[in-house]
């Protein structure tokens, strides 16, 4: 049994009166980046965890619900086997590492160095090109054509140039990037009861920008907390596929194991309870370069 006494404690809050706890065995590094505070932390019950900015972003145990979920609905439902994609955030290296599982894909140095369970190789492969620079200005001057976009980055906690990054406008960068039967997904915050406002918010800007907007979750355990993503595109509405046409997709694209998604696993993801659907469904407000959001 453990003992509480025996280990320090990370705490994360979840909300302004929320929050959980992990023991934790040592702290593998903290540095402060031009852009954020980093901890690697080895825990009891996760492994190795990634936090910024005191938030919890992946752990050594669970990460591949999380990368799995972010990555393969979208590269399952792009218009014939993806070419090339682009990732924006994803540092640890595991986004990218779930992306290369596609033998026709092409696609910092804290991680590389310290979480090689979580990117196992991924930033050394040849289809793989590190770039480290504004993401918006890298979209708005490339003439690259991608057949999947992936947006892994943390929500917007305070005003600055993270918050341009989910408004209308940068959603048109992306959208104007995309190849025609191309797709983005994006992780998308909590959808926890009383939750809503960013899950809603960004599902709300998506539909101003892509025909199809499909949100769906899971539950990351060392997060406590359900999480949303949301697939947007223009042609392939994955709500409507079935399990088993999920499941040879998979067969058709992905070279090596999936360990959390699946048919069976899309089917439950892409359906939502009706609280959500009602909040999706009840939010008007479009997030705009003018109007950002900041979340609290």
């Amino acid at each position: 049994m453990i003992n509480p006494q025996g280990y320090k404690w990370f705490f994360e809050t979840t909300t302004p009166a929320e929050g959980h706890m992990h023991a934790i065995k040592r702290t593998v590094v903290e540095a402060q980046t031009k852009f954020q505070h980093v901890e690697i932390m080895e825990t009891v019950s996760y492994g190795k965890i990634l936090v910024l900015d005191g938030r919890i972003q992946s752990s050594q145990a669970d990460e591949f619900i999380y990368h799995e979920a972010l990555v393969h609905p979208g590269m399952l439902a792009t218009q014939g086997p993806p070419q090339n994609a682009l990732v924006i955030g994803g540092g640890e290296g595991a986004t990218v590492r779930e992306i290369l599982k596609y033998p026709s894909a092409e696609v910092v140095e804290i991680c590389k160095t310290h979480l090689p369970e979580l990117h196992r190789g991924a930033f050394e492969d040849p289809r793989t090109e590190v770039r480290c620079e504004d993401a918006r200005a890298y979209l708005e001057k490339t003439s690259d054509w991608f057949d999947f976009i992936t947006v892994d980055l943390v929500e917007p906690l305070e005003e600055g140039p993270a918050c341009m990054l989910f408004t209308k406008e940068f959603y048109t960068l992306v959208r104007d990037r995309l190849t025609p039967g191309g797709t983005m997904t994006l992780q998308a915050g909590m959808t926890k009861l009383n939750e809503l406002t960013f899950y809603t918010s960004i599902h709300r800007t998506l539909r101003e920008v892509f025909p199809v907007v499909a949100g769906y979750q899971t539950f990351v355990s060392c997060f406590g907390t359900p999480w949303g993503f949301i697939l947007a595109g223009r042609k392939v509405d994955q709500r409507r596929l079935t399990a088993d046409a999920v499941d040879k997709l998979i067969g058709e694209r992905v070279s090596g194991q999936l360990d959390y998604w699946d048919g069976a696993t899309h089917q439950h993801a892409f359906s939502l309870p009706k609280f959500i659907r009602k909040a999706i469904d009840a939010q008007t407000r479009v997030v705009t370069d003018a109007n950002p959001l900041i979340m609290a």
